[in-house]
Parts: structure tokens; sequence; C-alpha cells
């Protein structure tokens, strides 16, 4: 989906088809608890789903957020609703007001991390604790490499920053730098299901920093039998290269049937690694793109991870 932005509204598109208006700063009424909006919201062939202000509900405006009480506040228009005496016209409107995208691209969806802050789409692979993920002054994600006994495989780890793998054809990229001195950390940008694939970067013994590119199969899947049962070892998917400055730039191209393609690039342009490598579900939720940052285990703090320059894109 993309969208043409006008002074006060964007038109978003779905295969250049327009499919709906976001009105950012309407002129509305304030016992209709102005905000932003949806409408129009249409289907592929146009027939429109929403309506706005009908005559009988001023206050609803296609599709949007309201909110009938906050602290005394009507965030939802026109009457509240007071007890033992219905609803009531009152001088308690509240607005909502369009301050910003946090994530807004003409062809695809970037993420910035402002402030070291992530949004509603990214979701822990567990509880969250304090320290997985540092807030700073400037942009970056900057994930701190969490020690662990389970290194070698992403699908025990609750640290993995994830969102769902997008269900059309397209590329994420995102840049990384490994801060750590551990031998054994590492970092980068994965697919995740019952198998999973990442390329990233791991500090080696000689003090080196390597891109690595890694995955691990399930047994049915033809992966060698380990203790964890279904689950097979972690294998090296290509060759580690050298990364010089510490840095790297990671692409996992997604195509039709979630079958990925990745690459790489740490200063002398970008390269291809490893073999297609075909998503999976993983337990209830489908396959996952995420972010991580680990050490092994031992003592003290092992150095974080930056990530700056997400972006999705449509291919």
């Amino acid at each position: 989906m993309n969208h043409a932005q006008s002074t006060d509204s964007l038109v978003l598109r779905v295969a250049g088809r327009p499919v709906g208006r976001y009105v950012t700063r309407p002129e509305l009424a304030p016992r209709l608890s102005p905000r932003p909006y949806l409408h129009p919201v249409t289907t592929l062939a146009g027939t429109a789903v929403t309506e706005l202000s009908p005559a009988d509900h001023t206050h609803h405006l296609g599709v949007g957020v309201a909110v009938p009480d906050v602290e005394g506040h009507n965030f939802w228009g026109g009457r509240t609703y007071v007890r033992d005496q219905g609803p009531t016209e009152l001088d308690n409107h509240g607005a909502q007001r369009h301050s910003g995208f946090q994530l807004r691209d003409p062809d695809g969806f970037d993420d910035d991390f402002p402030g070291g802050r992530f949004g509603r789409q990214w979701q822990w692979t567990a509880n969250p604790q304090d320290g997985w993920a540092t807030q700073h002054s400037g942009d970056g994600l900057r994930l701190s490499c969490v020690r662990t006994v389970d290194a070698h495989d992403l699908r025990k780890l609750p640290n993995v920053l994830t969102q769902r793998l997008p269900g059309i054809p397209v590329t994420a990229e995102v840049e990384l730098r490994l801060d750590s001195e551990e031998p054994g950390a590492r970092a980068g940008l994965a697919v995740l299901g019952d198998a999973f694939s990442w390329i990233g970067l791991q500090r080696e013994v000689d003090g080196s920093v390597r891109f690595v590119h890694r995955f691990a199969e399930s047994v049915a899947m033809g992966a060698p039998p380990t203790p964890l049962g279904q689950w097979g070892r972690e294998r090296d998917a290509a060759h580690a290269q050298e990364a010089p400055e510490g840095r790297v730039r990671l692409w996992i191209e997604i195509g039709a049937g979630a079958r990925c393609r990745f690459s790489y690039d740490v200063g002398g342009g970008r390269q291809p690694s490893g073999q297609v490598f075909a998503a999976t579900p993983w337990r209830w939720v489908g396959a996952l793109l995420g972010l991580f940052a680990l050490a092994p285990v031992g003592g003290g703090h092992a150095g974080a991870a930056p990530f700056t320059r997400f972006r999705i894109t449509a291919s």
C-alpha cells in the first residue's frame, strides 16, 4: 500500500487503486470531538464501506479512534452519558490532533526508531525485561547483547523483537553495527518460524567482526536431530566474511510463497548470501521478521547493537 499526499489528507492506494483517504486535520465543530479519520474507505472495485457524519449520528467520522470518557472529557463526540440522567449535552469535548508520522514512505515503511523507541507493529517474543532496548536522544534502535545459554537457537530466545512477516512480496533492510567486544556476541535480521535463517554480525575470538549467515530447520525438514526434539541445530548458510568497520547493511527479499533471499554490504557493494530460504509458520503466530542481539553466558555487560534505517518496500 502507498499513498499520495495533499495538504490535509493522504490517499491510500493498493496496486495503484485508491482505497481510502486519511484526513489529518479536519475542520469540525467542537461537539463532534474533532479527530483524524479515514473516509471514504472503498473496496478495490470502488464500493464505499464508510460514512461521514450521517444525519442521526453526526459525530460518527468514517474510521477513527473515539473514546467516550477520558478523565471526564468526551473524545467520542455528541452527548455524554451521565448517571441518573442518560445522554446529556455537556461542554466537555476533547480533540485529537495528528502530529506526524513515525512510519511513512511513498512506497513502503520506514522506522528510524526515534529515541530508541519502536512502534506497536513490533513485539518481543516473550514478556520484555528492562534493559533489552535502550532509549536515547538520537535515532536508531539500540538492543543490548543479552547473555543466554541459547545463543545458537533464536526459537528459544525471549528477546527477539519481531513483527509479522509481510504477506506480499517486499524487501526488508536495515543497517547494523556491533558494539560488543565479547567473543561470540552476535546481532542480526532474522526470518523466524519453526525453521529460521538470519544474517548479521558476530564478534570472533581473535577480535574481528564478521558477517555471518546461519539457519536452522526442523527435523521434519531434514535438519540433523538434536536433543531439542523436532528442532534442528543451527548451521552456516554461507561462508563468513570480514566486516572491517564492524557494520553491515542487510537485506531480505521476501517473494511469492514466503521464499526469502538474503544479501549484505560490508563496504564493497551489495552481495547475495546463501540459498533461498522458505519461511515457515512458528507456533500459533505465523512467520516473523525479527531483530536481535545476544552474547554467550558470562559476567558483566556484553555491549549492544544499534540498528538504523529500517525499511520495508514493496517488491
